[in-house]
């Protein structure tokens, strides 16, 4: 265990995360049934730049340890973030999340700043094969793409969510040194071979992570503090040919200390 977490430190010192994600953010509440959560989008976590827009989120709601579903209420849709609340008794455990509506991407002329994109989500080799070839031909980056965000507050053990894209911790989120084990569902599938990086909000930096053919991955989170999974699936278009559709998913947690 400790030459993994060794290994996983300096892992974390080499690379960094810069793609434009969008995650939630814990606040402060302001009495004890308060909980009040900040969803925006940054270049870098866990700064957030720019908020999504409240016009644009299709459903935010939080479920309990008992099914139940609580709708998030929309408090202030600052420059920043976009500030949400649920007023609920105080210690429940709760998974939140939220989808954005479908947007729309067209850039023509931007290889330089596609590849970029491309390294930053860690496409796969069949989708810049794929990029080199539109490129080739002439032809503008056309991406139709839609924001997933996860957060995980209490000890209960995390349920899949209806999300176009989601991550499932196996239980409660760890403590430092633990293990941190979960699977990606795409539509409520397991998704294979999928590419997501683990950032440490203290330092900004992360570690690439793939699951496996079942759509699991492990990892030991080395350091307390709150973390972020974050990953873009990126695919071909199922209806427009030579576009593309995806998928940006986030879930932030914290550890505790050991």
């Amino acid at each position: 265990m400790a030459r993994h977490t060794a290994w996983l430190l300096l892992a974390l010192a080499a690379a960094g995360a810069h793609a434009h994600d969008t995650w939630f953010e814990a606040l402060p509440p302001t009495r004890p049934d308060d909980l009040r959560l900040a969803l925006g989008t940054g270049n870098r976590f866990p700064v957030h730049e720019t908020s999504i827009g409240g016009a644009s989120v299709e459903v935010a709601q939080c479920r309990g340890a008992d099914g139940r579903s609580h709708p998030l209420r929309q408090l202030h849709d600052g420059a920043r973030a976009l500030q949400l609340g649920l007023r609920i008794p105080a210690g429940t455990a709760l998974s939140c999340w939220a989808q954005q509506a479908q947007q729309q991407l067209s850039l023509a002329g931007a290889s330089d700043k596609i590849g970029l994109y491309l390294d930053e989500i860690n496409a796969p080799a069949a989708v810049r094969q794929r990029w080199a070839a539109l490129a080739a031909r002439g032809l503008p980056w056309e991406e139709s793409y839609t924001k997933n965000a996860r957060i995980e507050r209490g000890a209960s053990t995390p349920q899949p969510l209806p999300l176009g894209l989601d991550i499932v911790l196996d239980g409660p989120a760890p403590r430092a040194g633990a293990g941190l084990g979960f699977v990606v569902l795409r539509r409520g599938q397991p998704l294979p071979q999928f590419a997501l990086e683990l950032v440490h909000a203290a330092s900004g930096q992360g570690l690439w992570l793939h699951t496996d053919e079942a759509g699991r991955a492990q990892v030991t989170v080395p350091l307390a503090g709150a973390w972020l999974l974050r990953g873009t699936d990126l695919r071909p278009h199922p209806q427009q040919a030579d576009a593309w559709e995806s998928d940006f998913v986030t879930l932030a947690f914290s550890a505790a200390p050991p």
